[in-house]
């Protein structure tokens, strides 16, 4: 089991990139692999997660070179390719010969579950202790009143045996609950469906499946908070650029955002507007932030967020806001107890069912570090202002509970220990290597795996 060592850092400024971003590369990976012809992905996140994504189309038919590599198929376990292309199958997918692993990945899981739904074969998802435990009804649903047979455990958990319906049909389906994931999944299984699926929206989510789609020549259209595909297109065949995902550099933004006189610039980050209520959030607790569009090139804006520390004030977090902000929720409270006043967050009940129960590890590590924070059923209330003290806290198996908690040990006084940070490799696979130019105060122009 591995763990994380931090110590307070000093004055935290300077230049630095964040590895490719998680949900465009996993959607690239699975939209490459069903198009028409050969896909180069620049920028893809070579996470345990997106290659989980990455040997799940493998397995389903699709050609995969490393383009970073000096053989097709790497076998250096450190190999952390960037640069990848893929042969799309022209739609046609072949049966797997084994159950498909998911490893530790929910966006793996439920979206591969949508382009699954409609294949003339039946399909075994697994994945580690972890995602064993993670809720697919609400995916399974609305596959299965378009036509599949998805059978899960007792508990609505994995493994799910999917039993593809080739005849799949559309459907209109009113998500229950803002879910960028289950949106996704709904839309890639009317890809193979006759007629127009829509799906509606409660709140606005995550567009990059609908921004990828575009991207490869798929219409989707939005009317009204509905999202609605036609079935039977055909993808066409692209080039794909993965920015640097925000969701990484939030650590790295309420690092620098809570200590006075940083100035921090992240170059090359997704810059997508349902992404960025990080930088709303920050910019409400008093910070002095800038964003500059680079580029819209592949569908997704990208370019430099400027950041300027600042004594943080306290703020609410909770409504529409949540969808937004939902994965940088963990950072979030910390800048919360970091930030003179109070911090509310609510409406946010789906992080019992992340990686682990997020709202129960958060408070309790913040406890740990000295912070008055009181659970609630959908979030917490944290009351800021106070030294943290360094401890010794769990990750939870959960890499964004270890990252966040590395944060805040660059505040604390004395040692922070973050224990079995292996998790950290799911999303974020040179973290540490970023965290120690900081602890260093060496990280004027750092480049990351971005780059």
């Amino acid at each position: 089991m591995s763990e994380i060592r931090v110590s307070r850092a000093t004055l935290l400024s300077g230049k630095i990139s964040v590895p490719g971003d998680k949900s465009i590369s996993h959607r690239a990976a699975m939209l490459a692999a069903l198009a028409d012809g050969p896909c180069e992905i620049t920028g893809f996140l070579p996470s345990e997660d997106c290659l989980s994504t990455l040997r799940a189309m493998e397995a389903l038919g699709a050609r995969v070179e490393y383009l970073d590599a000096d053989s097709e198929i790497p076998d250096d376990d450190d190999f952390l390719p960037t640069q990848i292309r893929i042969h799309g199958t022209g739609m046609e997918l072949s049966a797997p010969e084994t159950a498909i692993d998911c490893g530790n990945s929910g966006t793996t899981m439920r979206l591969l579950s949508g382009i699954l739904a409609a294949q003339p074969f039946t399909s075994v998802l697994t994945g580690d202790a972890s995602l064993s435990v993670r809720p697919m009804g609400r995916v399974i649903e609305p596959l299965e009143k378009m036509g599949a047979s998805i059978e899960a455990s007792p508990e609505g958990t994995p493994p799910l045996t999917i039993r593809g319906n080739p005849d799949i049909e559309s459907i209109s389906y009113p998500l229950p609950v803002a879910s960028a994931q289950v949106k996704s999944a709904v839309l890639l299984a009317g890809l193979f469906a006759e007629g127009t699926t829509t799906v509606i929206e409660p709140s606005t989510t995550r567009d990059h499946t609908e921004r990828m789609l575009d991207l490869f020549r798929v219409k989707t259209e939005r009317e009204a908070g509905a999202i609605s595909i036609q079935g039977k297109q055909i993808l066409r065949a692209q080039s794909v650029f993965v920015p640097g995902d925000i969701s990484s550099a939030a650590f790295w933004l309420v690092a620098a955002a809570a200590q006075s006189g940083s100035k921090l610039t992240v170059h090359g980050v997704g810059l997508n507007p349902t992404r960025n209520g990080i930088l709303k959030v920050l910019a409400m607790m008093g910070c002095d932030l800038t964003e500059t569009i680079q580029s819209l090139d592949h569908g997704e804006p990208f370019g430099d967020i400027a950041i300027k520390g600042c004594a943080l004030q306290g703020v609410e977090i909770g409504g529409d806001m949540i969808a937004n902000v939902i994965d940088e929720l963990p950072v979030l409270a910390v800048a919360g107890a970091l930030a003179q006043g109070t911090t509310v967050i609510r409406d946010a009940a789906e992080l019992r069912v992340k990686e682990t129960d997020r709202i129960a590890a958060v408070a309790g590590n913040l406890r740990a570090f000295g912070v008055d924070v009181k659970e609630a059923p959908d979030g917490m209330t944290i009351h800021g202002g106070s030294r943290l003290k360094g401890a010794t806290v769990e990750s939870f198996g959960d890499h964004r509970i270890a990252m966040a908690f590395a944060i805040a040990g660059l505040h604390a006084d004395g040692e922070t220990v973050i224990k079995n940070s292996e998790c950290v490799a799911t999303s974020y696979p040179n973290f540490e290597m970023q965290l120690k130019k900081f602890q260093s105060h060496h990280i004027h122009d750092y480049q990351g795996l971005a780059e």
